[in-house]
């Protein structure tokens, strides 16, 4: 899976884009919202690292998703 941050503008806010080996949209979320359903796409009990990933991220680098 792939993870990417997509940077809002104005009142848009910061989208985090999950993506599957062929850069399906699996999963699209606010990136200052906590992460739910994180069971869905096989990453349940990594909340905080992934929470620490998102901090991390540059905007715009789509990135290999590697917890």
């Amino acid at each position: 899976m792939y993870i990417i941050k997509v940077k809002g503008k104005a009142k848009i806010p910061d989208y985090i884009q999950i993506r599957d080996e062929n850069f399906v949209l699996v999963a699209y979320f606010r990136a200052d919202r906590p992460l739910k359903n994180l069971e869905k796409f096989g990453l349940e009990g990594k909340e905080e690292a992934m929470e620490d990933l998102i901090k991390s991220l540059p905007f715009g680098k789509l990135q290999k998703l590697e917890l």
